[in-house]
């Protein structure tokens, strides 16, 4: 009996998503709740687990086909059993002599479409790249890695040689050299983050303001308590819980920064959901800590690294990212000195942390060297005035700079 396999519900308002792996291909015996294909809509990846086990009989939609929910894109055999390939009797080949072997076609077709695109650009044979993505799956990074190392010259100009030996001289610019453009179709999250961020500076106005921080306070508190922190809590004391709670107490005395426009009105938010910019696989994803002024310094930790576990995994779901009242963005993770974000729509505003750099300050009349950090707030000038804007960020490097106001609220 044949299972049919179907899009399911991918929440709401999202009706569509591109097919971007099959893990299994026709033929393949399958377990029931084993992940088939993986979905990419315009937000998060979605895995399509097998609603039964069998076999594998068909697969009518292909990496890269956009589908819609309730779309058949291929069919079990219930209670089949794969069939072993037939024995002819005759000694089986040397293992190597498969990978001698050049790659068909149908290989590449299971391929993501940015990786098989310059598989097929630069003629490369696909079993000699080490796959690094979900199931050993192999990926754009990796054929340029692999061709970084090498491997483009090897395989891509050996078949050349074979094929098309009178190639002008002036068209192999070095041994390592790949195509001078690669055309990479935009992801349906790449897409809508482009659209996020162009309606953004067309809907709002938009303006940043800064200030600096001296986080040698905070930093002796973390170093005096972190190993203490970790052994009763079971998670590592970072800064982004503290900015968090410095920031919901910004927020109640600044409500305007977390409110926002819905038409003509101005909706005040009376809770404080926080969006934690994370960056994944698959580009910045900004989940939701919920109700960050109800949650310990602990909690907020805990419920931070359970979302960047999700993010890393490709996990994370469309309920952890709806909502948010206000963001937070780290670049100084990265390295960033500083930068202005860009509003999340419909939100009011978003604080940017940047990298912590030990500068020359002075402090009661004195030159001292502190571990300074800039901080941004971009904000929706429409709903909140730059007196409030500054007077949050004052808030904040106030909080920071003595934590036992944290403690205390005040």
């Amino acid at each position: 009996m044949a299972i049919e396999i179907k899009v399911p519900e991918m929440g709401e308002s999202v009706t569509e998503a591109t097919i971007s792996a099959w893990t299994k291909k026709e033929g393949d015996a399958v377990k029931v709740d084993e992940v088939l294909a993986i979905l990419e809509t315009d937000k998060v990846s979605l895995e399509i687990p097998a609603p039964t086990s069998g076999v594998l009989k068909s697969i009518t939609k292909k990496v890269g086909d956009v589908v819609h929910v309730r779309d058949i894109i291929g069919a079990i055999e219930e209670g089949a059993v794969a069939s072993a390939p037939a024995s002819s009797g005759t000694p089986a080949p040397k293992a190597e002599t498969p990978s001698a072997q050049p790659n068909t076609g149908k290989v590449n077709e299971e391929l993501p479409p940015a990786a098989r695109k310059l598989i097929e650009e630069n003629k490369l044979d696909a079993s000699k790249i080490t796959g690094t993505g979900r199931n050993g799956q192999i990926t754009k990074e990796d054929v340029i890695l692999y061709m970084e190392k090498g491997g483009a010259s090897s395989a891509g100009t050996s078949k050349a040689a074979q094929t098309s030996p009178e190639i002008p001289k002036a068209v192999v610019v070095s041994a390592n050299a790949g195509p001078r453009e690669t055309v990479v179709p935009m992801t349906k999250l790449r897409q809508t983050i482009a659209n996020r961020l162009v309606q953004a500076q067309h809907t709002a106005a938009i303006l940043t303001t800064f200030n600096e921080v001296d986080m040698a306070p905070i930093m002796e508190l973390r170093n005096k308590y972190k190993d203490k922190f970790k052994e009763t809590h079971g998670v590592g004391l970072g800064f982004m819980s503290l900015f968090t709670k410095a920031a919901v107490a910004a927020l109640k005395a600044f409500p305007a920064i977390n409110a926002e426009i819905r038409g003509t009105d101005i909706v005040y938010k009376n809770y404080y959901d926080i969006g934690v910019a994370v960056g994944g696989p698959k580009g910045l994803v900004v989940p939701i800590v919920r109700n960050a002024d109800l949650l310990s310094f602990a909690q907020i930790e805990q419920e931070i690294a359970r979302l960047a576990g999700k993010v890393k995994d490709g996990k994370i779901s469309l309920e952890d990212m709806e909502g948010g009242t206000f963001s937070i963005s780290n670049g100084g993770v990265y390295g960033s000195m500083m930068s202005t974000p860009i509003l999340n729509p419909p939100q009011s505003g978003i604080l940017g942390m940047h990298n912590i750099v030990k500068r020359a300050v002075v402090v009661n009349d004195q030159i001292v060297i502190r571990p300074m950090m800039y901080l941004a707030l971009s904000y929706d000038h429409r709903i909140v005035d730059g007196k409030e804007a500054v007077q949050f960020l004052v808030k904040i490097k106030e909080m920071v700079e003595d934590p036992t106001r944290l403690l205390f609220e005040v």
